[in-house]
């Protein structure tokens, strides 16, 4: 029997890492969508919504593991429909 998982990308958890201006360590949820092998993003976001339930569940604070991704407002006019 196989014990390793399925790959769905070809990048690692350590190749999307990204790092901020206080030196912190982050990973995008949209980038690691597809490597733990959502193909959609409802399904993804359902499942990060139960994580952070169980985060508060064990005691911990999830908006400091789960920060939501500030929209552009710029990419807000950009894609709005005229009247």
């Amino acid at each position: 029997m196989d014990d390793k998982l399925p790959v769905h990308s070809q990048k690692s958890f350590e190749e999307l890492k990204k790092i901020n201006q206080y030196n912190t360590e982050y990973w995008s949820a949209r980038d690691l969508q597809p490597l733990l092998g959502y193909n959609h993003w409802r399904s993804f976001e359902n499942a990060i919504s139960k994580a952070a339930i169980s985060c508060t569940q064990s005691g911990d604070e999830p908006d400091y593991h789960f920060a939501r991704a500030q929209t552009d407002p710029r990419r807000q006019r950009i894609n709005r429909r005229p009247k």
